[in-house]
């Protein structure tokens, strides 16, 4: 039986909000089976548990944003997207602001703290959501087109292409595939760090956003360059990002995905319009199991990925 995962001891990370720069603490704790990821607001007067669905985010700006009432947690893809990638099902995330702390801006430092916890199987079985047919969205005409779409397939894989008229960036790749099954989350998507142009700097802060935002946890560019002394981590660093932050977003329908994903200059907006479109109607998926490990796809069976 293919398992599901949660971690076995608690850990934690203290940091700073992207957006809000505001401190913040997290702790990650083992989740009982079927729980899903649960986002629990521990600074309030009442906590409040926001769990994952496709229907609990309620922002998109700038970052995937989730809540319920008043109560919220922004900026969660990069962690979630780290959970996808170790296959973790179940966890509670405590944390004491509104914001998930960006660490160095990309999955790498969650995937370290994950993987110090150490991954648990639990006596149930892993459940997946596997696509049974098309489904797409877009937006836009010309220049202004931009959609995503999902088509059935045996495992997960994500092709991604950016459209961004830079220097910096032309001189990289705009375009990415990486299936889950065949190539390794940590080593080749995990260390993809956020991105953003000097020029956009004043405008965001100006509406209370990248407050936290600097050179040592995103990738800064002016007109012409990448201001960082050291540099990108990978020749396509900018494309393999937004595949980071596919996954996280995708990640939030409740449950691995086995399917096909494709989009072109898609974003956290988007995104979840395609996972809430895949519900919209039931005939556009099933859940299913896998009580013999080898009929699942590739990749999925192995209890913890080395770097």
């Amino acid at each position: 039986m293919l398992q599901q995962r949660t971690i076995k001891t608690i850990t934690r990370a203290v940091g700073m909000g992207l957006h809000s720069g505001q401190r913040v603490e997290m702790t990650l704790r083992p989740a009982q089976p079927d729980t899903g990821i649960v986002f629990r607001r521990v600074d309030l007067p009442e906590p409040v548990d926001m769990p994952i669905t496709a229907h609990a985010i309620v922002d998109t700006r700038m970052a995937s944003t989730i809540g319920v009432g008043n109560a919220k947690v922004h900026t969660i893809e990069h962690l979630m997207s780290a959970l996808c990638g170790l296959g973790i099902d179940n966890l509670y995330v405590d944390i004491t602001a509104e914001e998930v702390p960006i660490l160095d801006g990309s999955s790498s430092s969650f995937v370290f703290l994950l993987q110090s916890a150490g991954i648990e199987l639990q006596k149930a079985p892993k459940k997946f959501i596997r696509i049974k047919r098309p489904v797409e969205v877009r937006e836009g005409e010309g220049k202004q087109l931009k959609w995503a779409r999902f088509e059935p397939y045996h495992g997960f894989k994500l092709k991604f292409d950016i459209d961004f008229s830079h220097p910096a960036v032309d001189s990289t790749g705009q375009s990415f595939e990486f299936d889950m099954g065949e190539g390794n989350y940590m080593r080749d998507i995990a260390r993809a760090r956020t991105f953003g142009f000097t020029k956009d700097v004043e405008m965001l802060r100006t509406n209370g956003l990248a407050l936290g935002g600097g050179l040592d946890n995103a990738i800064v560019m002016d007109d012409y360059k990448v201001l960082n002394s050291d540099g990108l981590r990978y020749d396509d660093e900018f494309v393999k990002h937004k595949i980071l932050d596919a996954i996280g977003d995708l990640y939030v329908i409740g449950h691995p995905i086995l399917g096909a994903y494709r989009a072109f200059r898609s974003g956290h907006g988007m995104n979840n319009q395609l996972i809430r479109a895949v519900l919209a109607d039931a005939e556009n998926w099933e859940i299913v199991t896998f009580d013999n490990e080898r009929k699942a796809p590739a990749g999925f069976a192995q209890t913890a990925l080395a770097w």
